[in-house]
């Protein structure tokens, strides 16, 4: 008896928490755009473009239709220090270069995964000093939330995740 209220509170809460969500930024969409071409171009991570405007664009990102505004960032979850994956790149490199450690890269792009194999040319990533992506959809894991194009290509072939410490017994 006590069970269904609560559910039926907790799932209300839970509607209410994610309609409350205020978009900050907006973008019309246009002929021949992507979700990376969008997002490179508006200084907002792949990832972002893909959690909010999830239940709208599909994670391919094959559905986007000239005319229809999407959702760039929500207010206070809104990275807009990114940059765009090139060839070659490692998640060590990009941390390095941005003066970002792994750990907070990793967290603004939970897309990406632990050996960083699965970063492609033309994905925008976040790379602010702090946490500023919003969280996964509810029942949602981030990799079924953004996935790649299907003409991809891997920023490093060879999986090489950067870190030089292959040598290092305790570090393997």
């Amino acid at each position: 008896m006590f069970f269904k209220p609560v559910v039926s509170f907790t799932v209300l809460l839970a509607v209410q928490i994610v309609a409350a969500q205020t978009c900050s930024r907006t973008y019309t969409v246009q002929e021949g755009d992507t979700c990376d071409s969008i997002s490179a171009a508006n200084q907002a991570s792949t990832y972002q473009v893909a959690v909010v405007n999830y239940g709208n664009v599909d994670p391919q990102c094959d559905n986007l239709s000239p005319g229809e505004t999407i959702c760039l960032g929500f207010a206070g979850e809104d990275c807009q220090t990114t940059y765009v994956v090139q060839l070659g790149d490692t998640c060590d490199g990009i941390s390095s270069a941005h003066g970002v450690n792994t750990t907070i890269l990793y967290l603004n792009n939970p897309q990406i995964n632990e050996d960083c194999s699965n970063i492609y040319v033309g994905e925008v990533l976040c790379t602010a000093s702090s946490v500023e992506v919003p969280p996964a959809p509810g029942g949602s894991s981030s990799p079924t939330v953004v996935q790649p194009p299907p003409t991809a290509v891997p920023a490093n072939p060879s999986g090489d995740s950067g870190d030089d410490d292959d040598d290092l017994p305790w570090c393997d």
